[in-house]
């Protein structure tokens, strides 16, 4: 009889969950405990509990995740640096090209200004041909002068030699 109700404890404590043994510890339990020794004081284990055991592993697997995270985070911030790194050279070499475009237009519209500067307006290209047309006109009517001034010499030349040629001289 007394080993009886030993036995229904030692079943009764197996099946109560505690926080100190893990189900296949709890499995492993004997059925019928070994009788103590009298006189001698059982080894008391430390237990290791399970909450302990659960911040140990949340703390082991939230750093081990944080430093993964991190070396994923590093190595993106390397990649999007070079990446930035590059379109910087580019826009460099495109501001660049943009620049030696400005000094040449600047140098153009340099050139520009001054051959307008050198060059005739159109009033003074209209009052130049109204001045060359008046020294045309002028020039022509002198040409016709002397050329009406020609032929009346050769109407005289020739009426003196008519005049001549009728008389004999001897």
């Amino acid at each position: 009889m007394l080993i009886r109700p030993a036995l229904s404890r030692a079943t009764n404590l197996a099946s109560r969950r505690s926080f100190a043994t893990t189900r296949l510890a709890r499995n492993e339990i004997p059925a019928v405990p070994a009788p103590p020794v009298v006189g001698t004081r059982p080894a008391q284990k430390k237990p290791v509990g399970g909450f302990r055991g659960g911040i140990v592993g949340f703390l082991f697997g939230f750093s081990l995740a944080s430093s993964y995270a991190a070396y994923h985070l590093l190595d993106e911030f390397k990649t999007a640096s070079a990446a930035l790194q590059v379109s910087v050279e580019r826009l460099q070499e495109s501001t660049e090209a943009v620049t030696a475009q400005v000094r040449r237009i600047e140098a153009v519209e340099k050139d520009l200004q001054a051959l307008s500067n050198a060059s005739a307006s159109k009033d003074e290209i209209s009052r130049l041909r109204a001045e060359l047309k008046k020294l045309y006109d002028g020039l022509h009517i002198e040409f016709l002068d002397l050329r009406t001034y020609v032929w009346g010499m050769q109407q005289d030349v020739h009426k003196l030699s008519k005049k001549e040629s009728t008389t004999v001289t001897v």
